[in-house]
């Protein structure tokens, strides 16, 4: 498959988990009628300490990893298209920027599955793999 295409897909996935995680971000404290997750959510919000200076909930600091991960999303997307564009022209640079990205969405995957659940661990896996893919098939052309 063309690198342009694979990073495309890998930007897709992205997008698709960006809008999941965006929901998910926006709605995490609604209980739906779920005693348990109000009761989780109310404990998580209710009681603040200090830490480092800052005194903040759990709930705060979920919430802020959580909008810190929105912007990790938008930047991995906006890195893979700028590196589509070149890739083809300039190989080994776009190889040397698609090697951690890819690295990195892996690993997302991989926590995702232990830690979350496996539709966003899919879309983090499929889009890691869709860039290692892409730097594995730029590093061929550079050999022919």
């Amino acid at each position: 498959m063309r690198t342009k295409l694979l990073l495309r897909i890998a930007v897709a996935c992205i997008a698709i988990h960006l809008l999941g995680h965006l929901v998910g971000h926006f709605t995490w404290k609604e209980s739906n009628g779920n005693a348990s997750r109000a009761e989780v959510v109310r404990q998580m919000t209710e009681k603040e300490f200090d830490f480092m200076g800052a005194t903040r909930s759990f709930g705060d600091y979920y919430e802020g990893y959580s909008a810190i991960l929105l912007i990790v999303y938008l930047t991995l997307i906006m890195l893979l298209l700028a590196i589509s564009k070149f890739a083809e022209h300039q190989p080994q640079t776009a190889r040397n920027l698609i090697g951690p990205i890819s690295m990195c969405l892996i690993a997302f995957g991989i926590l995702e599955f232990v830690y979350f659940f496996p539709f966003a661990a899919s879309m983090s896996t499929i889009a890691g793999l869709a860039t290692l893919l892409s730097m594995i098939g730029l590093t061929q052309k550079q050999k022919n």
